[in-house]
Protein backbone atom coordinates (compact mmCIF):
# COMPACT_ATOMS: atom_id res chain seq x y z
CA UNK A 1 0.00 0.00 0.00
CA UNK A 2 1.17 3.27 -0.69
CA UNK A 3 2.13 5.65 1.78
CA UNK A 4 -0.17 8.67 2.82
CA UNK A 5 2.23 11.20 1.66
CA UNK A 6 2.58 15.33 0.65
CA UNK A 7 3.99 14.87 -2.62
CA UNK A 8 1.38 13.84 -5.23
CA UNK A 9 4.20 14.60 -8.26
CA UNK A 10 7.57 15.01 -8.74
CA UNK A 11 9.56 17.15 -11.11
CA UNK A 12 12.69 15.55 -12.83
CA UNK A 13 15.15 18.39 -13.08
CA UNK A 14 16.49 16.26 -16.22
CA UNK A 15 19.99 16.24 -17.68
CA UNK A 16 20.06 20.50 -18.30
CA UNK A 17 18.29 23.37 -17.42
CA UNK A 18 19.46 25.00 -20.56
CA UNK A 19 16.42 25.63 -22.79
CA UNK A 20 18.61 26.29 -25.88
CA UNK A 21 19.94 22.57 -25.23
CA UNK A 22 16.39 20.74 -24.96
CA UNK A 23 15.94 20.51 -29.20
CA UNK A 24 19.52 19.47 -29.12
CA UNK A 25 19.56 16.94 -26.48
CA UNK A 26 15.77 15.54 -27.97
CA UNK A 27 16.65 15.11 -31.63
CA UNK A 28 20.12 12.73 -30.12
CA UNK A 29 17.91 10.75 -27.70
CA UNK A 30 15.38 9.86 -30.58
CA UNK A 31 17.73 9.01 -32.55
CA UNK A 32 19.76 6.61 -29.93
CA UNK A 33 15.44 5.31 -28.80
CA UNK A 34 15.38 4.79 -32.55
CA UNK A 35 18.61 2.60 -32.68
CA UNK A 36 18.15 0.75 -29.55
CA UNK A 37 14.67 -0.39 -30.68
CA UNK A 38 15.53 -1.39 -34.50
CA UNK A 39 18.73 -2.81 -33.55
CA UNK A 40 17.60 -4.81 -30.79
CA UNK A 41 14.75 -5.69 -32.49
CA UNK A 42 16.20 -7.11 -35.59
CA UNK A 43 18.16 -9.32 -33.32
CA UNK A 44 14.98 -10.94 -31.79
CA UNK A 45 13.32 -11.30 -35.06
CA UNK A 46 16.29 -12.96 -36.69
CA UNK A 47 16.77 -15.53 -33.53
CA UNK A 48 13.33 -16.34 -33.55
CA UNK A 49 12.83 -16.42 -37.08
CA UNK A 50 15.96 -18.59 -38.10
CA UNK A 51 16.12 -21.81 -37.68
CA UNK A 52 20.04 -21.91 -37.36
CA UNK A 53 19.56 -19.99 -34.03
CA UNK A 54 17.36 -21.92 -32.22
CA UNK A 55 19.79 -22.93 -29.73
CA UNK A 56 20.56 -21.34 -25.64
CA UNK A 57 23.06 -19.18 -26.47
CA UNK A 58 20.51 -17.44 -29.25
CA UNK A 59 17.84 -17.69 -26.91
CA UNK A 60 19.45 -16.12 -24.39
CA UNK A 61 20.16 -13.38 -26.83
CA UNK A 62 16.64 -12.95 -27.35
CA UNK A 63 15.88 -12.39 -24.03
CA UNK A 64 19.03 -9.61 -23.40
CA UNK A 65 17.49 -8.21 -26.87
CA UNK A 66 14.24 -8.26 -25.16
CA UNK A 67 15.30 -6.66 -21.98
CA UNK A 68 17.54 -3.43 -23.58
CA UNK A 69 14.22 -2.65 -25.60
CA UNK A 70 12.00 -2.55 -22.21
CA UNK A 71 15.41 -0.88 -19.85
CA UNK A 72 15.46 1.99 -22.85
CA UNK A 73 11.42 1.91 -22.68
CA UNK A 74 11.32 2.51 -19.05
CA UNK A 75 13.27 5.91 -19.41
CA UNK A 76 13.92 7.50 -22.66
CA UNK A 77 10.45 8.15 -24.00
CA UNK A 78 9.86 10.08 -20.61
CA UNK A 79 13.08 11.81 -21.01
CA UNK A 80 11.95 12.89 -23.77
CA UNK A 81 8.67 14.33 -22.99
CA UNK A 82 10.32 16.40 -20.51
CA UNK A 83 12.72 17.70 -23.41
CA UNK A 84 10.15 19.58 -25.14
CA UNK A 85 8.10 20.09 -22.11
CA UNK A 86 7.87 23.43 -19.60
CA UNK A 87 6.22 21.25 -16.79
CA UNK A 88 8.23 18.16 -16.54
CA UNK A 89 6.47 16.21 -13.97
CA UNK A 90 5.78 12.71 -13.06
CA UNK A 91 2.72 11.27 -10.54
CA UNK A 92 3.67 9.84 -7.42
CA UNK A 93 2.34 6.11 -8.94
CA UNK A 94 4.38 7.08 -12.32
CA UNK A 95 7.52 7.60 -10.25
CA UNK A 96 7.30 4.58 -8.09
CA UNK A 97 6.05 2.45 -11.51
CA UNK A 98 9.17 3.56 -12.99
CA UNK A 99 11.49 2.54 -10.01
CA UNK A 100 10.24 -0.49 -10.23
CA UNK A 101 10.59 -1.65 -13.88
CA UNK A 102 14.06 -0.07 -14.02
CA UNK A 103 15.33 -2.12 -11.29
CA UNK A 104 13.56 -5.16 -12.28
CA UNK A 105 14.41 -4.99 -16.06
CA UNK A 106 17.97 -3.96 -14.80
CA UNK A 107 18.39 -6.78 -12.39
CA UNK A 108 17.07 -9.47 -14.68
CA UNK A 109 19.80 -8.27 -17.07
CA UNK A 110 22.19 -8.42 -14.74
CA UNK A 111 21.62 -12.36 -14.21
CA UNK A 112 21.04 -12.79 -17.24
CA UNK A 113 24.60 -12.37 -18.26
CA UNK A 114 25.95 -14.52 -15.55
CA UNK A 115 23.63 -17.18 -17.57
CA UNK A 116 24.66 -16.38 -20.59
CA UNK A 117 28.65 -16.42 -19.28
CA UNK A 118 27.62 -20.25 -17.98
CA UNK A 119 26.48 -20.98 -21.39
CA UNK A 120 29.91 -20.51 -22.55
CA UNK A 121 31.44 -22.50 -20.01
CA UNK A 122 29.37 -25.59 -20.89
CA UNK A 123 30.01 -25.10 -24.61
CA UNK A 124 33.87 -25.17 -24.43
CA UNK A 125 34.55 -27.04 -21.56
CA UNK A 126 32.29 -29.84 -21.66
CA UNK A 127 31.14 -29.77 -25.38
CA UNK A 128 29.79 -33.32 -25.40
CA UNK A 129 27.54 -32.97 -23.15
CA UNK A 130 26.48 -29.21 -23.94
CA UNK A 131 22.90 -30.54 -25.84
CA UNK A 132 22.47 -32.21 -22.95
CA UNK A 133 22.61 -29.98 -20.41
CA UNK A 134 21.66 -26.84 -21.70
CA UNK A 135 18.14 -28.55 -22.99
CA UNK A 136 15.13 -26.19 -23.89
CA UNK A 137 13.87 -27.20 -20.63
CA UNK A 138 16.72 -26.16 -18.27
CA UNK A 139 17.19 -22.35 -20.36
CA UNK A 140 13.49 -22.08 -19.94
CA UNK A 141 13.65 -22.59 -16.39
CA UNK A 142 16.40 -20.29 -15.65
CA UNK A 143 15.30 -17.70 -17.93
CA UNK A 144 11.76 -17.77 -15.98
CA UNK A 145 13.88 -17.80 -13.03
CA UNK A 146 16.50 -14.26 -13.45
CA UNK A 147 13.14 -12.84 -15.18
CA UNK A 148 10.94 -14.08 -11.25
CA UNK A 149 14.54 -12.67 -8.93
CA UNK A 150 14.45 -9.49 -10.56
CA UNK A 151 10.92 -8.70 -10.24
CA UNK A 152 10.95 -9.47 -6.90
CA UNK A 153 13.91 -7.60 -6.17
CA UNK A 154 12.28 -4.75 -7.78
CA UNK A 155 9.23 -5.31 -6.00
CA UNK A 156 10.97 -4.82 -2.80
CA UNK A 157 11.80 -1.42 -3.56
CA UNK A 158 9.03 0.05 -5.00
CA UNK A 159 7.44 -0.85 -1.99
CA UNK A 160 9.68 0.46 0.33
CA UNK A 161 9.85 3.63 -1.28
CA UNK A 162 6.58 4.03 -1.53
CA UNK A 163 5.80 3.43 2.29
CA UNK A 164 8.72 6.53 2.55
CA UNK A 165 6.93 10.13 3.11
CA UNK A 166 8.00 12.49 1.10
CA UNK A 167 7.63 16.05 2.79
CA UNK A 168 9.82 18.47 1.42
CA UNK A 169 11.10 19.32 -2.21
CA UNK A 170 9.75 17.41 -4.88
CA UNK A 171 12.33 18.15 -7.21
CA UNK A 172 14.44 15.30 -8.36
CA UNK A 173 17.86 15.44 -9.94
CA UNK A 174 17.57 13.27 -12.19
CA UNK A 175 16.31 12.34 -15.53
CA UNK A 176 14.15 8.85 -14.23
CA UNK A 177 13.00 8.07 -10.82
CA UNK A 178 15.81 5.98 -9.01
CA UNK A 179 16.10 4.83 -5.73
CA UNK A 180 18.80 7.15 -4.68
CA UNK A 181 17.56 10.34 -5.71
CA UNK A 182 14.26 9.96 -4.00
CA UNK A 183 15.72 9.02 -0.58
CA UNK A 184 17.33 12.48 -0.50
CA UNK A 185 14.43 13.74 -0.56
CA UNK A 186 12.44 11.67 1.88
CA UNK A 187 11.88 12.50 5.42
CA UNK A 188 13.27 10.46 8.51
CA UNK A 189 14.48 7.12 9.06
CA UNK A 190 15.85 5.99 5.36
CA UNK A 191 18.66 3.69 6.84
CA UNK A 192 16.69 0.87 6.27
CA UNK A 193 15.89 1.72 2.57
CA UNK A 194 19.92 2.63 2.16
CA UNK A 195 20.41 -0.94 3.52
CA UNK A 196 18.52 -2.74 1.35
CA UNK A 197 20.14 -0.82 -1.52
CA UNK A 198 23.55 -1.57 -0.91
CA UNK A 199 22.89 -5.01 0.19
CA UNK A 200 20.35 -6.47 -1.68
CA UNK A 201 21.29 -4.35 -4.78
CA UNK A 202 24.85 -4.82 -4.26
CA UNK A 203 24.51 -8.78 -3.94
CA UNK A 204 22.15 -8.88 -7.49
CA UNK A 205 25.16 -6.52 -9.25
CA UNK A 206 28.30 -8.19 -7.87
CA UNK A 207 26.87 -12.02 -7.29
CA UNK A 208 26.27 -12.89 -11.14
CA UNK A 209 29.55 -10.34 -11.67
CA UNK A 210 31.50 -12.79 -9.94
CA UNK A 211 29.28 -15.59 -11.48
CA UNK A 212 31.17 -14.24 -14.70
CA UNK A 213 34.52 -13.97 -13.81
CA UNK A 214 34.33 -17.53 -12.43
CA UNK A 215 32.80 -18.86 -15.79
CA UNK A 216 35.62 -17.18 -17.71
CA UNK A 217 38.56 -18.28 -15.22
CA UNK A 218 37.24 -21.86 -15.41
CA UNK A 219 37.33 -21.44 -19.03
CA UNK A 220 40.54 -19.98 -19.83
CA UNK A 221 42.45 -22.84 -17.34
CA UNK A 222 40.65 -25.55 -19.14
CA UNK A 223 41.72 -24.34 -22.07
CA UNK A 224 45.10 -23.88 -21.20
CA UNK A 225 45.52 -27.58 -20.03
CA UNK A 226 43.77 -28.98 -22.40
CA UNK A 227 45.06 -27.58 -26.03
CA UNK A 228 48.46 -25.66 -24.46
CA UNK A 229 48.27 -23.77 -27.48
CA UNK A 230 48.15 -20.11 -27.73
CA UNK A 231 46.07 -20.04 -31.20
CA UNK A 232 43.26 -22.86 -30.09
CA UNK A 233 42.83 -20.48 -27.05
CA UNK A 234 42.47 -17.29 -28.44
CA UNK A 235 40.28 -18.81 -31.24
CA UNK A 236 38.29 -20.56 -28.43
CA UNK A 237 38.16 -16.76 -26.68
CA UNK A 238 37.14 -14.94 -28.62
CA UNK A 239 33.41 -16.38 -29.27
CA UNK A 240 33.22 -15.37 -25.61
CA UNK A 241 34.95 -11.65 -26.54
CA UNK A 242 31.01 -9.91 -27.34
CA UNK A 243 29.66 -11.08 -23.96
CA UNK A 244 32.78 -9.93 -22.28
CA UNK A 245 32.41 -6.19 -23.53
CA UNK A 246 28.49 -6.44 -22.72
CA UNK A 247 29.29 -7.57 -19.46
CA UNK A 248 31.74 -4.68 -18.73
CA UNK A 249 29.46 -2.02 -20.15
CA UNK A 250 26.97 -2.77 -17.97
CA UNK A 251 28.81 -3.65 -14.37
CA UNK A 252 31.59 -1.23 -14.51
CA UNK A 253 29.03 2.01 -14.05
CA UNK A 254 26.64 -0.16 -11.94
CA UNK A 255 28.97 -0.49 -9.79
CA UNK A 256 30.21 3.06 -9.89
CA UNK A 257 26.39 4.02 -8.77
CA UNK A 258 25.29 1.42 -6.48
CA UNK A 259 28.19 -0.06 -4.62
CA UNK A 260 29.86 3.59 -3.90
CA UNK A 261 29.62 5.00 -0.76
CA UNK A 262 26.61 7.86 -0.40
CA UNK A 263 29.19 10.39 1.27
CA UNK A 264 30.61 10.23 -2.37
CA UNK A 265 28.17 10.62 -4.16
CA UNK A 266 27.21 13.21 -7.12
CA UNK A 267 23.88 13.36 -9.18
CA UNK A 268 25.85 14.64 -12.11
CA UNK A 269 27.78 11.62 -11.40
CA UNK A 270 24.31 9.27 -11.10
CA UNK A 271 22.79 10.56 -14.16
CA UNK A 272 25.87 10.34 -16.08
CA UNK A 273 26.66 6.46 -15.19
CA UNK A 274 22.68 6.21 -15.52
CA UNK A 275 23.30 7.41 -19.12
CA UNK A 276 25.89 4.62 -19.83
CA UNK A 277 23.91 1.22 -18.30
CA UNK A 278 20.30 2.74 -19.70
CA UNK A 279 21.04 3.82 -22.58
CA UNK A 280 24.66 3.45 -24.14
CA UNK A 281 24.73 0.00 -23.38
CA UNK A 282 21.22 -1.25 -24.92
CA UNK A 283 22.30 0.71 -28.35
CA UNK A 284 25.75 -0.52 -27.94
CA UNK A 285 24.88 -4.36 -27.95
CA UNK A 286 22.93 -4.90 -31.28
CA UNK A 287 26.56 -3.79 -32.77
CA UNK A 288 28.46 -5.75 -30.21
CA UNK A 289 26.79 -8.91 -31.34
CA UNK A 290 26.35 -8.47 -34.56
CA UNK A 291 29.97 -6.93 -36.11
CA UNK A 292 31.52 -10.05 -33.83
CA UNK A 293 29.28 -12.48 -34.16
CA UNK A 294 29.13 -14.78 -37.88
CA UNK A 295 26.13 -16.69 -36.94
CA UNK A 296 23.80 -13.45 -35.87
CA UNK A 297 25.79 -11.84 -39.10
CA UNK A 298 24.56 -14.59 -41.84
CA UNK A 299 21.29 -14.67 -40.26
CA UNK A 300 20.76 -11.17 -40.96
CA UNK A 301 22.17 -11.45 -44.42
CA UNK A 302 19.70 -14.18 -45.11
CA UNK A 303 16.68 -11.98 -43.82
CA UNK A 304 17.48 -9.07 -45.89
CA UNK A 305 18.27 -11.62 -48.89
CA UNK A 306 14.84 -12.93 -48.71
CA UNK A 307 13.42 -9.06 -48.51
CA UNK A 308 14.95 -7.92 -51.28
Amino acid sequence: MLNQTSVAEFLLLGLTDIQILQPFLFVIFLAIYFLIVAGNGAILMIVISDPKLHSPMYFFLGNLSCLDICYSTVTLPKMLENFLSTHKAISFLGCISQLHFFHFLGSTEAMLLAVMAFDRFVAICKPLHYPLIMNHQLCTQMAITIWTIGFSHALLHSIMTSRLNFCGSNHIHHFFCDVKPLLELACGNTELNQWLLNTVTGTIAMGPFFLTLISYFYIIIYLFVKTRCCSMLHKALSTCASHFMVVILLYAPVVFTYIRPASGSSMDQDWIMAIMYSVVTPVLNPLIYTLRNKDVKGALSRVIRRRL
